[in-house]
């Protein structure tokens, strides 16, 4: 009952997220589009790898869908997490690929634009019509409607594989901009809009983006380089205590005392 009240929780929160992600769905294909062809093909290789890149390659983070099942915890992770991940990405393909986007969106506060929504719902959507058409199909007989139903079960698993591809080449970018793999961006940018933290969040994440200068240091500027020298040269040590100087003393211009000048007779 907790865990439940705790995933409710956290599913009001995402509503208050204000980041957003930094391609959507529809530009997935031209941002990466390599990439997006590798999900369709090997979509639980793909599942697998970026799931295990989330957890920043550290294995002993990783729970069954990442704690947002009731399974999750329960199933053995810590003793095999490899082999626990490959069952869920084989087994559970869609829950795998939803709880990588949670882990994402908890992380970096990023909220799920309308057009996603759309699109999301809409694979759902045609996939419950889809499975109606077939119980009706199986209870009428009718050769049409089995015929309507094979069609619209083709059609719900082309959209759901498309969807799942630009879900997962999302994530893939949004994980490149954390990573900084986008490069270094100039020190006078102004900061993008996508990365304006939560209302209640003090310090937004820095992802992909060099740190900002420390307080009381011109931004944008090199540091002021220091004054130069103004004093004097330093002055000789003086000369030890309690000993003559080795030469120069005493003076020619004087005579020693108890020795008559030269040139006055003795």
């Amino acid at each position: 009952m907790a865990a439940q009240q705790q995933n409710l929780e956290k599913m009001q929160l995402r509503q208050s997220y204000r980041n957003l992600w930094h391609t959507d769905l529809m530009s997935t294909i031209q941002a990466d589009c390599p990439y997006c062809c590798f999900a369709v093909l090997c979509a639980p290789c793909v599942s697998y790898l970026l799931r295990k890149r989330a957890l920043y390659d550290d294995m002993s983070r990783y729970t069954c869908c990442a704690g947002y099942m009731p399974c999750s915890g329960r199933c053995g992770e810590s003793k095999c997490p490899e082999f626990c991940l490959c069952t869920e990405v084989f087994l559970c393909f869609g829950n795998s690929v939803a709880s990588t986007r949670f882990m994402l969106q908890d992380e970096f506060n990023i909220q799920t634009t309308q057009c996603d929504n759309c699109i999301i719902g809409f694979m759902f959507c045609l996939q419950q019509l889809a499975c109606i058409f077939s119980i009706i199909a199986c209870i009428v007989g009718s050769q049409e409607i089995q015929e309507a139903s094979q069609l619209l079960n083709c059609l719900a698993d082309f959209v759901y594989c498309t969807v799942c591809a630009c879900m997962q080449t999302q994530h893939k970018i949004e994980m490149d901009k954390r990573d900084g793999k986008f490069g270094p961006q100039p020190a006078m940018a102004v900061p993008h809009a996508q990365q304006m933290s939560r209302f209640d969040q003090p310090i937004p994440p820095s992802v992909g983006y060099p740190p900002q200068p420390a307080y009381g240091q011109p931004y944008g500027y090199p540091p002021a380089p220091p004054p130069p020298y103004q004093g004097y040269p330093p002055a000789p040590p003086p000369p030890s205590q309690g000993y003559p100087p080795a030469t120069g003393y005493p003076p020619a211009a004087y005579p020693q005392q108890g020795i008559p000048p030269s040139g006055y007779p003795r």
